[in-house]
């Protein structure tokens, strides 16, 4: 490894998880957002591959991420000198898909082969055996589960096949930022998944039985046995140190003050037909001279956001749920957060969805929305919890345009947008509630965007520090739009 030439240079924290990781069998990168773990895989993957150890790749990730593997993650980590053929699981059985497939799975190729497939994928029976074929023409190769809370399900039908592969894999890694989301006993089938032997124990019954204490519970006429407490966790702290490597942001001094993620959400049937409707009509009215003002461009602009969002507000009546994948993605986001937490969105309607959604996940203490009809009286007390490390308050779950001035939510390190509003300044300030005097860690910052929507277009001016509402009149009005 000495003499391996990065393409973007490691961080020290990512090059001692490297240096702890990459020539063994298996291993777990136990580290939190933001700090780099898919990095360390990637560079794992490059040092493999030119020792002659792999030469094919297999990465699992939930919808949100997997994309971003393919036009993200690799291009900028993986060296350019490695020559790679990517292939992006697609469900849609076309000739065209088909014919990639076998190409990527059973064709020779001097160079590195990778297939990036979503978790969801391995609920069926087609996705599954794609993988184990992918796997059994190509022997010399690496098996990657990116957040890999989303196996920790052991009774789940995509966890006993993602677990299946290990057989077929020569080196196996897993990557989270949270491995126990809710119980210790989360870690059986990950851990299962890199070696059977990994924790000692063969079953998760001997696991169950080892680390946690059981009491039967009468309901009725029904016994059953319920999980009352944990015992030795130092001792499975012990085990899990032989094969992993725990990161927090708050252990990575040279980490830079900012960090940006996105998770790509792809949009439902529903929401893509609703869509291109208004999308169109919002054109039709342009042609037509209607949308000559700031004003009503960006009513157009709020509409087609709201449907990536997952609702419709009709011109007359109420607020219509569209069918949409955005809140599970954000609550895997969170499952992969430690600690306090801000979440900005721009709509009352979401605002008041993510709070149920949380609290009944978490529990109602853990959560306090901040937007306009927040009595002006509670606010200061919301503030002044969130800010408390004791306080079991650990979700902030605001409107930037109300919360985003003047308080201080240093507390929390981890800011998730789960939608954006186009006003430059809004977005400025907000991010600032967290990264400001009193913060003693980084701050990530992760956008939730519907790809080629306008979720992308408002980020992408944002990025790049743009004043959106000044530049949606005239021919720049068509190109937003379109």
């Amino acid at each position: 490894m000495k003499d391996f030439v990065f393409k973007t240079q490691p961080y020290e924290h990512q090059m001692k998880a490297l240096q702890d990781s990459w020539a063994a069998t298996y291993y777990a990168l136990f580290m939190e957002m933001g700090t780099g773990k898919t990095k360390v895989a990637i560079d794992t993957i490059a040092i493999l591959y030119e020792q002659g150890k792999i030469d094919t790749v297999l990465v699992i990730a939930p919808k949100g991420v997997y994309d971003n593997w393919v036009r993200g993650e690799i291009p900028t980590h993986l060296p350019d000198r490695i020559p790679r053929k990517i292939y992006r699981w697609i469900p849609a059985q076309t000739n065209k898909n088909k014919a990639e497939l076998e190409e990527i799975t059973d064709q020779p190729f001097d160079g590195l082969k990778i297939f990036v497939m979503n978790v969801e994928a391995f609920s069926t029976n087609r996705g599954a055996q794609a993988a184990m074929d992918f796997l059994n023409f190509n022997p010399h190769n690496m098996v990657i589960v990116d957040e890999s809370t989303t196996i920790k399900n052991r009774a789940a039908k995509r966890t006993k096949n993602i677990v299946k592969l290990k057989s077929l894999s020569k080196y196996r890694r897993i990557l989270t930022g949270s491995p126990v989301t809710k119980s210790p006993m989360d870690l059986f089938s990950q851990c299962s998944f890199l070696d059977q032997k990994a924790l000692g124990l063969r079953s998760y019954f001997a696991f169950q039985g080892r680390y946690a204490v059981m009491h039967v519970q009468h309901m009725g006429h029904r016994s059953f046995n319920k999980i009352t407490e944990y015992r030795r966790l130092d001792e499975l702290t012990q085990k899990l140190d032989k094969f992993s490597n725990r990161i927090l942001k708050e252990d990575c001094l040279d980490l830079p003050e900012k960090v940006y993620l996105r998770r790509e959400v792809s949009l439902t049937e529903e929401q893509k037909r609703l869509y291109l409707q208004m999308k169109k009509l919002a054109l039709a009215k342009l042609d037509n001279g209607d949308l000559s003002t700031t004003a009503s461009v960006l009513t157009q602009i709020m509409r087609m956001q709201q449907i990536c969002c997952g609702f419709i507000q009709p011109d007359e009546g109420d607020i219509q749920p569209i069918h949409n994948n955005r809140m599970s993605h954000l609550l895997e986001a969170v499952e992969e957060t430690q600690g306090k937490c801000i979440i900005w969105a721009t709509y009352t309607y979401d605002i008041k969805n993510i709070a149920a959604n949380l609290s009944k996940l978490y529990g109602e203490e853990t959560v306090a929305t901040y937007y306009g009809a927040t009595p002006q009286d509670e606010r200061q007390e919301i503030v002044n919890r969130i800010q408390d490390p004791e306080d079991p308050l650990r979700f902030f779950v605001g409107q930037a345009r109300t919360g985003g001035y003047g308080i201080t939510l240093t507390q929390a390190n981890t800011v998730i947008y789960y939608s954006n509003s186009y006003d430059l300044e809004i977005r400025l300030q907000s991010e600032d509630r967290a990264h400001r005097i009193g913060q003693k860690n980084n701050v990530t910052y992760v956008d939730l965007v519907c790809p080629d929507t306008i979720d992308e277009k408002i980020l992408k001016a944002l990025r790049e520090k743009s004043d959106i509402a000044g530049k949606v009149l005239g021919e720049e009005a068509r190109e937003w739009l379109s």
